[in-house]
């Protein structure tokens, strides 16, 4: 079942690079691990491009912990850590939430009403490479400047429950987003 899941997941993300072969511009973003001691060594990229179904992004990451991991555009272009609100140190808290510009407050996943950052999960092959592309419908190059993608350590199940934003947890893998 899985392996039918992932070689169906394979010729969709080659259906999506395809579909933006088309687009002149791209935006390469350096992902790095993240710790509550800061900015660690970099991992791989992420690429950012414009296509007729909205943002592709396409990875190129390595030494990742093999499966699914929730995925996300945070709203601040920063990968600091930070205090939360119980003033614990946390990996890339800097960042901030997820991107909620129409203020939805919830967790829909990409192809709901909810927080515009949420993005499908990246998924991380046994070799600890992510490669396959994914989609953001509702967003494009444009939405990314000023903003930072975020790579979780657990899966995403798209809903506020029974864990809120999709219970990936801790933050492993981050890149700012300027241009």
């Amino acid at each position: 079942m899985r392996h039918a899941i992932l070689s169906g997941v394979a010729v969709a993300s080659l259906s999506l690079a395809a579909a933006a072969s088309h687009a002149d511009d791209s935006l390469e973003v350096e992902m790095h691990r993240v710790s509550a001691d800061g900015i660690e060594e970099a991992v791989g990229t992420i690429t950012l491009q414009d296509s007729d179904h909205g943002l592709l992004l396409t990875p190129d990451l390595s030494e990742l912990p093999p499966g699914i991991h929730g995925f996300h555009v945070h709203a601040n272009a920063s990968c600091e850590p930070g205090e939360n609100d119980s003033g614990d140190v946390v990996a890339a808290q800097q960042a901030g939430g997820h991107y909620d510009p129409d203020e939805a407050g919830s967790h829909l996943g990409p192809y709901a009403d909810g927080h515009l950052g949420d993005l499908p999960v990246l998924i991380v092959n046994e070799e600890g490479e992510a490669v396959l592309p994914v989609l953001a419908p509702r967003l494009g190059v444009d939405d990314m400047n000023g903003r930072s993608l975020m790579l979780h350590e657990g899966g995403d199940n798209y809903a506020d429950d029974p864990e809120p934003l999709g219970g990936g947890g801790g933050r492993l893998a981050c890149g700012v987003v300027e241009f």
